[in-house]
């Protein structure tokens, strides 16, 4: 017997997980992730974790991860594919629907029983709020010099980082623009970057060189 369980409940797990992620809109790490379908008794963790997996390397659901990297630099790398035990790894991994997993559960979404999408719609805006109260977002910049001034940004949800992004800039007013375009829509900015970081570059879907 699959552990779990049967084709349809799979499917409809899988669903789940989709449905919830597009209502937040937002990158959404493990544990939030996880508070939500466990209080709601939808499913166990272990097939959260397992759907997980299997959304993302479906390329349904992209995942940002924490990779240690030589010197022991710990950077926020993206791994779209999502190698084996991906969604073991927990609480520091984020998760946002890519538009192949938009398209599919539009398709799809009437599998979900509609008792189960009401409690969710009434259940998800409550939960978005508490998910974002939890994250910090700064950004700050630095002068360097009279034409360069190094641009910080990071966004935290409580004990670990999703991003941090260092850019330098000519000029103060462009420094104090980048900040503030980070506070009011760091996560569309976030989305907008593991977007473009999963897509694929293959040569077939370069665009052609203008020159």
């Amino acid at each position: 017997m699959n552990p779990l369980g049967s084709s349809k409940e799979i499917v409809q797990n899988k669903l789940i997980i989709m449905y919830i992620l597009q209502k937040l809109d937002m990158p959404v790490s493990n544990n939030a992730l996880t508070k939500i379908i466990l209080e709601m008794h939808l499913m166990n963790w272990f097939v959260l974790q397992q759907c997980l997996n299997e959304l993302c390397e479906g390329k349904m659901v992209s995942v940002a991860k924490d990779v240690q990297y030589a010197g022991n630099a710990s950077e926020k790398a993206t791994d779209a594919s999502a190698s084996a035990g991906a969604g073991h790894e927990g609480s520091s991994d984020s998760y946002t629907l890519t538009d192949a997993g938009r398209k599919t559960l539009q398709y799809l979404v009437t599998k979900i029983p509609s008792g189960i999408r009401k409690r969710l719609d009434s259940t998800i805006p409550a939960a978005r709020r508490e998910i974002v109260e939890d994250l910090l977002i700064t950004a700050e910049y630095i002068p360097e010099s009279e034409d360069k001034y190094l641009v910080i940004c990071k966004m935290r949800e409580k004990d670990f980082p999703l991003i941090e992004l260092k850019a330098t800039v000519g000029t103060k007013k462009d420094a104090l623009s980048v900040c503030e375009n980070w506070k009011k829509h760091s996560s569309a900015i976030y989305s907008e970057i593991i977007g473009s970081l999963t897509m694929d570059r293959s040569s077939g879907n370069r665009p052609e060189n203008s020159d």
